[in-house]
Protein backbone atom coordinates (compact mmCIF):
# COMPACT_ATOMS: atom_id res chain seq x y z
CA UNK A 1 0.00 0.00 0.00
CA UNK A 2 1.09 3.60 -0.90
CA UNK A 3 1.69 5.70 2.60
CA UNK A 4 1.53 9.50 2.74
CA UNK A 5 4.03 10.78 5.02
CA UNK A 6 3.73 14.08 6.64
CA UNK A 7 6.80 14.85 8.69
CA UNK A 8 7.46 17.23 11.47
CA UNK A 9 4.23 19.37 11.18
CA UNK A 10 4.10 22.51 13.94
CA UNK A 11 1.83 22.87 16.31
CA UNK A 12 1.51 25.47 18.65
CA UNK A 13 1.19 24.59 22.11
CA UNK A 14 2.84 26.90 25.51
CA UNK A 15 6.13 25.58 23.35
CA UNK A 16 5.94 24.54 19.65
CA UNK A 17 6.42 20.88 19.07
CA UNK A 18 6.32 18.74 15.93
CA UNK A 19 4.11 16.28 14.80
CA UNK A 20 4.46 13.79 12.14
CA UNK A 21 1.31 11.82 10.04
CA UNK A 22 0.85 8.45 8.19
CA UNK A 23 -1.80 7.27 6.32
CA UNK A 24 -2.63 5.72 3.46
CA UNK A 25 -2.91 7.48 -0.12
CA UNK A 26 -6.48 6.58 -0.83
CA UNK A 27 -8.44 9.39 -2.15
CA UNK A 28 -11.69 10.20 -1.08
CA UNK A 29 -11.41 8.02 2.61
CA UNK A 30 -11.45 8.61 5.59
CA UNK A 31 -9.14 6.27 8.53
CA UNK A 32 -9.42 5.82 12.00
CA UNK A 33 -7.34 8.29 13.93
CA UNK A 34 -4.56 6.94 15.94
CA UNK A 35 -2.26 9.06 18.14
CA UNK A 36 1.05 7.76 19.90
CA UNK A 37 1.99 9.23 22.99
CA UNK A 38 6.02 8.53 23.83
CA UNK A 39 7.70 7.87 26.91
CA UNK A 40 10.10 9.14 29.44
CA UNK A 41 12.83 10.51 28.13
CA UNK A 42 11.15 9.55 24.63
CA UNK A 43 10.66 11.39 21.12
CA UNK A 44 8.90 10.54 18.13
CA UNK A 45 11.80 9.37 16.11
CA UNK A 46 12.85 7.09 18.73
CA UNK A 47 14.19 3.56 17.85
CA UNK A 48 11.50 1.86 15.42
CA UNK A 49 8.35 4.46 16.15
CA UNK A 50 8.96 5.32 12.61
CA UNK A 51 8.80 1.93 11.39
CA UNK A 52 5.74 0.88 13.92
CA UNK A 53 3.64 4.09 12.27
CA UNK A 54 4.21 2.51 8.74
CA UNK A 55 2.99 -0.75 10.09
CA UNK A 56 -0.30 0.89 11.85
CA UNK A 57 -1.04 3.05 8.35
CA UNK A 58 -0.37 -0.10 6.57
CA UNK A 59 -3.27 -1.52 8.43
CA UNK A 60 -5.79 1.33 6.94
CA UNK A 61 -4.86 3.70 10.14
CA UNK A 62 -4.53 7.80 10.39
CA UNK A 63 -1.15 7.51 12.55
CA UNK A 64 0.25 10.16 14.62
CA UNK A 65 3.43 10.16 16.79
CA UNK A 66 4.29 13.90 18.27
CA UNK A 67 7.09 15.29 20.41
CA UNK A 68 6.00 16.37 23.81
CA UNK A 69 6.63 20.33 23.77
CA UNK A 70 8.79 20.03 27.03
CA UNK A 71 10.69 16.89 26.15
CA UNK A 72 13.60 18.14 25.94
CA UNK A 73 13.91 17.81 22.11
CA UNK A 74 13.31 21.25 19.66
CA UNK A 75 11.90 22.43 16.32
CA UNK A 76 15.26 22.33 14.63
CA UNK A 77 16.60 19.37 16.40
CA UNK A 78 14.23 16.87 16.82
CA UNK A 79 15.77 14.04 17.65
CA UNK A 80 18.37 15.43 20.50
CA UNK A 81 17.92 16.77 23.65
CA UNK A 82 19.72 19.78 23.25
CA UNK A 83 16.55 21.94 25.47
CA UNK A 84 17.50 20.52 28.69
CA UNK A 85 15.82 23.58 31.05
CA UNK A 86 12.66 22.74 28.80
CA UNK A 87 13.19 18.74 29.87
CA UNK A 88 12.81 20.06 33.47
CA UNK A 89 10.16 22.72 33.38
CA UNK A 90 8.29 19.07 31.84
CA UNK A 91 5.08 17.74 33.47
CA UNK A 92 2.28 15.86 33.47
CA UNK A 93 -0.32 18.61 33.19
CA UNK A 94 1.69 20.10 30.42
CA UNK A 95 2.10 16.42 28.54
CA UNK A 96 -1.96 16.21 28.40
CA UNK A 97 -2.11 20.08 27.06
CA UNK A 98 0.13 19.27 24.44
CA UNK A 99 -1.97 16.07 23.66
CA UNK A 100 -4.98 17.60 23.52
CA UNK A 101 -3.55 20.31 20.98
CA UNK A 102 -2.78 17.04 18.85
CA UNK A 103 -6.57 15.66 18.98
CA UNK A 104 -7.71 19.13 18.22
CA UNK A 105 -5.92 19.27 15.18
CA UNK A 106 -5.89 15.79 13.80
CA UNK A 107 -9.96 15.63 14.33
CA UNK A 108 -10.34 17.91 11.81
CA UNK A 109 -8.20 17.05 9.21
CA UNK A 110 -10.28 15.50 5.88
CA UNK A 111 -8.36 12.10 5.86
CA UNK A 112 -9.75 11.52 9.73
CA UNK A 113 -12.79 9.52 10.37
CA UNK A 114 -13.56 11.94 13.61
CA UNK A 115 -15.78 9.26 15.24
CA UNK A 116 -12.94 6.75 15.26
CA UNK A 117 -10.76 8.34 17.72
CA UNK A 118 -7.94 5.80 19.69
CA UNK A 119 -4.52 6.68 21.88
CA UNK A 120 -1.56 4.28 21.94
CA UNK A 121 1.22 5.16 24.80
CA UNK A 122 4.16 3.91 26.14
CA UNK A 123 5.41 3.57 29.22
CA UNK A 124 5.02 6.98 30.77
CA UNK A 125 2.96 7.68 28.05
CA UNK A 126 0.37 5.08 28.32
CA UNK A 127 -0.43 7.09 31.94
CA UNK A 128 -0.76 9.55 30.29
CA UNK A 129 -3.51 7.87 27.53
CA UNK A 130 -5.39 6.40 30.07
CA UNK A 131 -5.76 10.19 31.72
CA UNK A 132 -6.88 11.48 28.47
CA UNK A 133 -8.99 8.67 27.40
CA UNK A 134 -10.88 8.73 31.32
CA UNK A 135 -11.56 12.49 30.56
CA UNK A 136 -12.24 12.57 26.68
CA UNK A 137 -15.24 11.27 25.12
CA UNK A 138 -14.27 11.36 21.83
CA UNK A 139 -11.74 8.60 22.77
CA UNK A 140 -13.57 5.08 21.57
CA UNK A 141 -10.43 2.50 22.49
CA UNK A 142 -7.35 2.62 24.16
CA UNK A 143 -4.32 0.80 24.01
CA UNK A 144 -0.66 0.45 25.80
CA UNK A 145 3.05 -0.23 25.90
CA UNK A 146 5.00 -1.30 29.02
CA UNK A 147 2.54 1.64 30.81
CA UNK A 148 2.71 2.67 34.06
CA UNK A 149 0.28 2.00 36.81
CA UNK A 150 1.07 5.40 38.66
CA UNK A 151 2.32 8.71 38.08
CA UNK A 152 3.80 9.06 41.27
CA UNK A 153 7.13 7.61 40.46
CA UNK A 154 8.75 10.65 42.12
CA UNK A 155 12.24 10.37 44.88
CA UNK A 156 10.54 9.59 48.56
CA UNK A 157 12.12 10.77 52.02
CA UNK A 158 15.45 12.14 52.04
CA UNK A 159 15.90 12.67 48.20
CA UNK A 160 12.30 14.04 48.33
CA UNK A 161 13.24 16.68 50.87
CA UNK A 162 16.76 17.62 48.98
CA UNK A 163 14.88 17.89 45.53
CA UNK A 164 12.34 20.69 47.23
CA UNK A 165 15.52 22.18 49.05
CA UNK A 166 17.73 22.63 45.88
CA UNK A 167 15.26 22.75 43.60
CA UNK A 168 16.25 20.50 41.16
CA UNK A 169 17.64 16.56 40.63
CA UNK A 170 19.49 15.18 37.64
CA UNK A 171 18.90 11.72 35.80
CA UNK A 172 21.91 10.61 33.55
CA UNK A 173 20.26 9.66 30.68
CA UNK A 174 22.21 5.90 29.86
CA UNK A 175 22.16 6.58 25.80
CA UNK A 176 23.65 10.03 26.04
CA UNK A 177 25.33 10.42 29.10
CA UNK A 178 23.64 13.75 29.79
CA UNK A 179 22.82 15.24 33.44
CA UNK A 180 18.71 15.54 32.91
CA UNK A 181 17.23 17.82 34.99
CA UNK A 182 13.88 17.63 36.66
CA UNK A 183 12.92 21.02 38.17
CA UNK A 184 10.67 20.89 41.63
CA UNK A 185 7.48 22.28 39.86
CA UNK A 186 7.22 18.90 38.25
CA UNK A 187 6.66 17.54 41.65
CA UNK A 188 4.59 20.28 42.85
CA UNK A 189 2.69 20.37 39.40
CA UNK A 190 1.57 16.26 40.52
CA UNK A 191 0.45 17.29 44.14
CA UNK A 192 -2.12 20.07 42.79
CA UNK A 193 -3.24 17.19 40.59
CA UNK A 194 -3.17 14.68 42.13
CA UNK A 195 -6.62 13.63 41.71
CA UNK A 196 -6.96 13.88 38.08
CA UNK A 197 -3.50 12.30 38.06
CA UNK A 198 -4.28 9.42 39.56
CA UNK A 199 -4.14 6.71 37.00
CA UNK A 200 -6.19 3.73 38.88
CA UNK A 201 -8.98 6.18 39.68
CA UNK A 202 -9.16 6.95 35.27
CA UNK A 203 -8.99 3.23 34.95
CA UNK A 204 -12.12 2.37 37.08
CA UNK A 205 -13.85 5.66 34.84
CA UNK A 206 -12.84 4.30 31.59
CA UNK A 207 -15.79 2.94 30.27
CA UNK A 208 -14.25 2.12 26.43
CA UNK A 209 -12.31 -0.90 25.44
CA UNK A 210 -9.08 -0.95 26.48
CA UNK A 211 -5.68 -3.07 25.84
CA UNK A 212 -2.86 -3.63 28.25
CA UNK A 213 0.39 -4.99 26.42
CA UNK A 214 3.48 -5.82 28.56
CA UNK A 215 6.96 -7.89 28.22
CA UNK A 216 7.68 -10.53 30.22
CA UNK A 217 11.00 -9.18 30.56
CA UNK A 218 10.49 -5.57 31.54
CA UNK A 219 13.71 -4.28 33.30
CA UNK A 220 11.88 -0.36 33.59
CA UNK A 221 8.55 -0.96 34.44
CA UNK A 222 7.32 -4.71 36.23
CA UNK A 223 4.73 -6.39 34.88
CA UNK A 224 2.52 -5.91 37.75
CA UNK A 225 1.89 -2.21 36.52
CA UNK A 226 0.21 -4.23 33.87
CA UNK A 227 -1.75 -6.55 35.75
CA UNK A 228 -2.84 -3.41 37.87
CA UNK A 229 -4.25 -1.57 35.24
CA UNK A 230 -6.09 -4.81 33.59
CA UNK A 231 -7.81 -5.20 36.86
CA UNK A 232 -9.06 -1.60 36.95
CA UNK A 233 -10.41 -1.24 33.92
CA UNK A 234 -14.03 -3.09 33.36
CA UNK A 235 -13.74 -3.35 29.44
CA UNK A 236 -9.95 -4.48 29.17
CA UNK A 237 -7.83 -7.01 27.65
CA UNK A 238 -4.37 -8.03 28.77
CA UNK A 239 -1.48 -9.54 26.35
CA UNK A 240 2.26 -10.32 28.02
CA UNK A 241 4.80 -10.77 24.99
CA UNK A 242 7.40 -13.44 26.09
CA UNK A 243 10.74 -12.46 26.36
CA UNK A 244 9.71 -8.52 25.61
CA UNK A 245 11.64 -5.70 27.37
CA UNK A 246 10.56 -2.54 28.02
CA UNK A 247 10.88 -1.54 24.33
CA UNK A 248 10.03 -4.50 22.75
CA UNK A 249 13.09 -5.23 21.23
CA UNK A 250 13.77 -2.14 19.67
CA UNK A 251 16.72 0.49 20.49
CA UNK A 252 17.84 3.85 19.62
CA UNK A 253 19.06 3.71 17.20
CA UNK A 254 17.37 0.80 15.30
CA UNK A 255 19.83 -0.08 12.18
CA UNK A 256 16.99 -2.14 10.12
CA UNK A 257 14.04 -1.77 7.94
CA UNK A 258 11.65 -4.42 9.57
CA UNK A 259 10.46 -4.01 13.52
CA UNK A 260 11.66 -6.10 16.26
CA UNK A 261 10.01 -9.25 16.62
CA UNK A 262 8.66 -8.54 19.81
CA UNK A 263 7.10 -4.77 18.77
CA UNK A 264 5.88 -6.25 15.46
CA UNK A 265 3.93 -9.42 17.85
CA UNK A 266 2.94 -6.77 20.07
CA UNK A 267 1.84 -4.01 16.93
CA UNK A 268 -0.25 -6.86 15.12
CA UNK A 269 -2.42 -7.42 18.79
CA UNK A 270 -3.02 -3.63 19.04
CA UNK A 271 -4.28 -3.53 15.22
CA UNK A 272 -6.50 -6.68 15.81
CA UNK A 273 -8.00 -5.33 19.00
CA UNK A 274 -8.44 -1.68 17.31
CA UNK A 275 -10.21 -3.01 14.29
CA UNK A 276 -12.38 -5.41 16.40
CA UNK A 277 -16.09 -4.72 16.98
Amino acid sequence: MNLIKVKNIVLKGKKDFLVDAFYPDIAGKAFPLLIFIHGYKGYKDWGAWELMGEAFANAGFYFVKFNFSHNGTTIDDPNNFSDLEAFGQNNYTKELEDLEVVLDYFQNQKEVDSQNVMLLGHSRGGGIAVIEASESRNIRKLATLASVSTLDRFPKGEALENWKKQGVFYVENARTKQKMPHYYQFYQDFIDNRERLDVERACRNLTIPALFIHGSNDESVDRQHCDKLHNWTKNSEQSIIENANHTFGAKEPWPHDFLPKELDEAVRNCIEFLKSK
